[in-house]
């Protein structure tokens, strides 16, 4: 189908669904089919749906209409077709009415259809209760929260790469799912969760002296059900079903008052909660994400190797309770999901026991990211530097003096802005201005007409706002995971009436499309080595403020030290001494130790320069001017193909 100009006229929200293929027909990812089913359990109708296909024909095709609820009215569109936003990152991907705001990626697209279902009925208690307390089920990315990578990432595709070999032993229990059946034998802690737990321990008391008074009565009684599950089917999943009715404000049969030596147990003395549900007690977006995995995976289990299932006792306990929530047999219906009781339960309920797990089981989440504990002060790791001959390196700045304009600057260019709302001091919004002088320098200098500029996390614009204003003959697209920032930014954007500006909310590694040149301003910890990483795989020039060294860990995508030289000298335990007294460099400190802070940032991205440059880039890392303009004022700029950064380098960049 041919798009059209999305800023023509205001369409509804469009949300993107990605079409796989199997054997050459055409299906439904998982992420397809936890969006569809989240769609059907909401009983959301607010988006124009799109199943997206890399392959033509497939409108032809049937095996996947079975999968996609009747009340939703989809739509097919080619990949080549689809608008340029939504081009450029992972599905799943709502853009908006405008056609300048994408979200992308699944945790990001499931709450927000979330919101739209609470914004379109207020009424629905029970989809709202699905982001948790406070609001922040699922919300933390997937770079920072084992959590999230977990359920949104790790157990969709093991669950894919089972069932593309389903009768490959090797993957019968990948470590993501052994990880979960582990979750869910911990013991759950929730908000004021005392009243709950002395109900629990009411209820054991009661259950201990009536098998007692069975034994008495007869002694030939076998008690086999195991008290904790009783305990469990009993008060803790009527506490977490009772919270998913919309006119229910109290767990039922938990409001009459414990009796006396109840209420005198010291709290540490309760008895622990269990889980019902993935986060605990309660029934929320991470089981919405979690049912259309499970159910597939136990399906497959069942068909060709069902004696694993007395592996995950804890596992099909959760998959039975979660059939018991209202409204999810309905969804689950209307998306082709025959929802079923697993054989390996149909003899009797399961142990509740510990997964045996192989010894790697838990690494893939667990050993990137141990702490560190440290001894002693950085001098020792900077001389063993300095034996091995490096030292940090700052390049001259090639306009120390240049600044924009900002008397003749619109106000909502100017970072002062914020100041309405009380965000930001005159003295921050002076030091701010300064620092975007030195971002938009080098941007400027780099920069030809036609380039696409991304403002990695942007906050809420002020690089990509100013880029954007200053530099009209090219297209800057702000990528930010927070919500409310970058509403802010679309705000000031509107108000300039800005047309080659857009917005992305999603992780950094859910965009995909091809740039010229990216941009950052205090990228925190790794997600400076993120946004380097990305303007690496597009071949495009980097501009970037780091952050928050302190942060900076072993992750799951980047190790540290990151370059052989680095590596051949440091263990990362003392690359890890650098990080930390890289961040001592705040005004309130000793000038000696503000130095060897100063130092510290140098050698940390000395390290991430000399990494760059093994992919052909000519990296320099220069202080920011003037260097009172912030704390964290080293800023790296890497042009590709050799080039030299910061001047006509730009000549050299190997554009995309």
């Amino acid at each position: 189908m041919t798009q059209t100009d999305p800023h023509e006229e205001q369409q509804p929200e469009c949300l993107y669904l990605e079409l796989s293929s199997q054997n050459e027909q055409p299906s439904v990812s998982l992420h397809t089919s936890i969006s569809l089913f989240l769609l059907s359990y909401c009983e959301c109708t607010s988006f124009k749906v799109f199943l997206v296909s890399a392959k033509p024909d497939t409108q032809s095709a049937q095996s996947w209409k079975s999968q996609v609820p009747k009340s939703l009215a989809v739509s097919m569109v080619h990949v080549k077709d689809l608008p340029v936003l939504v081009r450029g990152c992972r599905l799943p991907a709502v853009l908006d009415e405008t056609g300048r705001y994408c979200r992308a990626g699944l945790a990001v697209v499931l709450r927000h259809i979330i919101d739209r279902t609470c914004e379109a009925d207020p009424r629905r208690k029970d989809v709202a209760s699905l982001l948790g307390f406070k609001k922040t089920c699922l919300k933390a990315c997937a770079e920072v929260s084992q959590w999230t990578r977990l359920c949104e990432l790790s157990i969709p595709s093991a669950v894919e790469a089972h069932l593309r070999q389903p009768t490959n032993p090797s993957l019968h229990l990948p470590s993501a799912l052994l990880n979960l059946e582990k979750t869910l034998g911990e013991p759950v802690k929730v908000h004021n969760d005392d009243k709950i737990r002395r109900q629990k321990l009411q209820q054991q008391k009661k259950n201990q002296k009536k098998i007692s008074q069975d034994l008495q009565e007869d002694q030939g009684t076998d008690i086999t059900q195991p008290q904790d599950l009783q305990s469990v089917d009993g008060l803790e999943l009527r506490a977490a079903l009772a919270k998913l009715y919309v006119d229910s404000g109290a767990v039922p049969s938990t409001t009459t008052r414990e009796s006396s030596d109840i209420r005198k147990v010291k709290t540490t003395e309760l008895p622990q909660l269990e889980h019902v549900f993935a986060e605990g007690l309660y029934f929320t977006l991470t089981d919405v994400v979690l049912l259309p995995c499970i159910h597939q995976y136990l399906s497959s289990l069942q068909s060709h190797n069902a004696s694993t299932l007395s592996q995950l006792p804890l596992l099909l306990r959760w998959y039975l309770q979660v059939q018991e929530v209202p409204g999810v047999p309905r969804a689950a219906q209307a998306c082709g999901m025959a929802l079923s009781t697993p054989k390996a339960l149909t003899t009797g309920p399961p142990t509740i026991a510990k997964a045996q797990q192989p010894s790697q089981a838990n690494q893939e989440s667990l050993e990137t990211t141990k702490e560190v504990h440290f001894v002693g002060g950085p001098r020792p790791t900077m001389t063993k530097l300095k034996e091995s001959g490096i030292e940090a390196v700052f390049s001259p700045h090639p306009c120390p003096s240049w600044t924009l304009p900002w008397d003749s600057l619109p106000e909502a260019v100017n970072p002062t802005e914020a100041l309405s709302a009380g965000k930001m001091s005159d003295v921050r919004a002076a030091r701010k201005r300064q620092q975007l002088n030195n971002l938009v320098a080098m941007v400027t200098e780099l920069a030809r007409p036609g380039d696409t500029v991304v403002d990695f996390c942007s906050g809420g614009g002020h690089v990509g706002i100013v880029l954007a204003h200053t530099l009209p003959d090219c297209q800057v697209i702000l990528i930010e995971n927070k919500e409310e920032s970058l509403v802010r930014g679309k705000v000031r954007s509107a108000e300039l009436g800005l047309t080659n500006i857009g917005f992305i909310q999603a992780n950094l590694d859910y965009f995909t499309g091809p740039f010229h040149i990216g941009v950052a301003l205090h990228a925190c910890g790794v997600a400076t080595d993120m946004v380097v990483e990305q303007c690496i795989q597009a071949g495009a020039t980097f501009v970037v403020s780091p952050c928050c060294y302190g942060f900076v860990q072993n992750t799951l995508k980047f190790t540290f030290p990151r370059s052989k030289r680095f590596l051949e000298t440091l263990s990362y335990k003392e690359h890890m001494i650098l990080c930390r007294f890289a961040d001592q460099t705040a005004v309130q400190l000793p000038s000696e130790r503000r130095l060897i802070g100063k130092q510290c940032m140098g050698l940390v991205d000395l390290d991430r320069s000399w990494a760059a440059e093994t992919h052909g880039y000519s990296v320099k890392v220069m202080t920011m001017e003037p260097d009172s303009c912030s704390p964290k004022n080293n800023m790296l700029v890497g042009v590709a193909g050799g080039g030299a950064g910061g001047g006509a380098g730009g000549d050299n960049y190997a554009a995309q």
